[in-house]
């Protein structure tokens, strides 16, 4: 006689733990009672529709949900929504103008026709910005660039235009 199935005890989402979280995203504050479960990127994309950000992986390899949490590129796919509570956070969509004026780095990707799917792209940027807005001296060889960009992978390109746009974008900044 065969044994009745035994039936698994999960939790229902209601049953899920909640937290409120207070976070800054694009200069905006913004309030919200979350999963303690809920990601970064997931709060950003389906919470507050900022769907610039991408997610790749989901094991913070690719670098497509790069964000900057005070000022410093993170992956948005490997932190909770309650672990930025009180800090800021910086998407794709805080660079280019009200007036659609695109920041300097964007413009240099697209001049320099540095992507071709795209979907790295939001990342790899916030990456870059995240390096010239810490005041630190970057590299600007081939060499240095890459090792910049070393955790943001293309499975499009072969780098050569995204160095390039790195390249043109700083030297866009510098000139002011």
């Amino acid at each position: 006689m065969p044994r009745p199935r035994q039936r698994l005890s999960v939790p229902s989402v209601s049953s899920d733990p909640k937290a409120r979280v207070s976070i800054t995203v694009n200069g905006e504050q913004v309030e919200r009672e979350v999963s303690v479960r809920l990601l970064l990127s997931d709060f950003l994309r389906h919470e507050l529709r900022l769907t610039g950000t991408h997610v790749g992986c989901e094991h913070g390899v690719c670098g497509a949900c790069t964000v900057l949490i005070d000022g410093k590129a993170g992956r948005s796919c490997l932190t909770f929504a309650v672990q930025a509570s009180g800090h800021e956070i910086r998407t794709i969509e805080s660079l280019a103008d009200e007036d659609g004026t695109l920041h300097p780095i964007q413009e240099a990707f697209q001049d320099c026709h540095a992507l071709q799917c795209g979907y790295c792209t939001p990342g790899m940027i916030m990456n870059i910005v995240g390096l010239f807005e810490s005041g630190e001296e970057l590299d600007l060889t081939d060499e240095g660039i890459r090792l910049a960009l070393s955790g943001n992978l293309c499975r499009c390109t072969g780098y050569q235009n995204i160095v390039a746009a790195v390249r043109k974008a700083a030297d866009a900044m510098q000139a002011g």
